[in-house]
């Protein structure tokens, strides 16, 4: 705590609790790349595709695309630089994790504006698509629910790939 990005002064409780809740897996996620290389965050140590510099590229893809849903629905949430499912995975030539860290800053920054400032219990219908239900409608709260779950969802991937490359643990 004490991050700027995620200052609570002044907030309900309840931003308050998401904020810090999220800063707190974001904290867990950043810090399974702590000391890495460009080299060793693109490494791909188990079986999956996964590597840990493309976990960071998805998170902060997702987070943006879930913060676009809640402040302006299913229209705003795609843009064309989404196309690449795949490549949001991965380490591209010329990704660097500085670079990757530093784009996920910028997104958490704008993510934490809106859930102080947005009205929580706002909704939209969802995209269409197989895994929601059809006509189904989430709130902003839902939405930041899903941005926290996503994160620390994906840390623990993160802390089993960086397990495997130096035996280092977030946790333990």
């Amino acid at each position: 705590m004490g991050d700027p990005m995620t200052d609570t002064a002044n907030l309900s409780v309840e931003r308050a609790d998401l904020l810090a809740t999220l800063d707190k897996h974001r904290s867990f996620l950043r810090y399974t790349v702590r000391g890495l290389s460009d080299e060793q965050a693109a490494q791909r140590p188990t079986a999956s595709e996964l590597c840990l510099g493309g976990l960071i590229k998805h998170v902060t893809r997702a987070e943006e695309q879930w913060a676009r849903f809640a402040e302006g629905g299913a229209e705003a949430m795609f843009t064309e630089d989404d196309g690449d499912w795949a490549g949001g995975f991965r380490m591209e030539p010329g990704d660097t994790l500085a670079g990757l860290l530093a784009e996920y800053e910028k997104v958490a920054g704008r993510t934490d504006e809106l859930a102080r400032t947005l009205d929580l219990d706002a909704a939209h219908p969802l995209p269409e698509a197989p895994w929601f239900e059809p006509g189904a409608s989430w709130s902003v709260r839902r939405a930041l629910l899903h941005i926290i779950a996503e994160t620390a969802q994906h840390a623990g991937h993160a802390d089993i790939l960086r397990e495997a490359i130096d035996g280092q643990k977030t946790m333990g």
